[in-house]
């Protein structure tokens, strides 16, 4: 048996920030739920990690802000000390990486 924490996120691209071993992807996706009769809707904000040589090379090249992608990865835990106390984190890793495609423009 095969145990695996994973993810999925569809969601349109914040910020890049690139680094020398990583590139970090901001993804906004949009969640909607009804308040007092009324939709709301609300917007979920993730960083992504992209370790991949490969996948890094590819958003670097044809990702930008404003674009709907679509990832699948894998969650990491990571410890730190901050003031003498570890911290711990989830980060999220990508697996895959891939544009969606764009709407016709009779259909925005």
């Amino acid at each position: 048996m095969f145990d695996k924490a994973s993810f999925e996120i569809i969601g349109r691209v914040g910020k890049i920030k690139t680094f020398d071993k990583v590139v970090r992807v901001s993804i906004a996706s949009n969640a909607s739920y009804k308040e007092n009769g009324e939709w709301v809707d609300r917007t979920n904000w993730n960083e992504v990690a992209i370790f991949d040589r490969s996948i890094r090379t590819f958003v670097e090249k044809n990702i930008t802000a404003g674009d709907c992608v679509r990832i699948v990865g894998t969650l990491r835990q990571n410890s730190f000390e901050r003031n003498g106390e570890t911290v711990y984190t989830i980060e999220l890793a990508a697996e895959s990486f891939s544009r969606q495609p764009k709407k016709a423009a009779a259909e925005e």
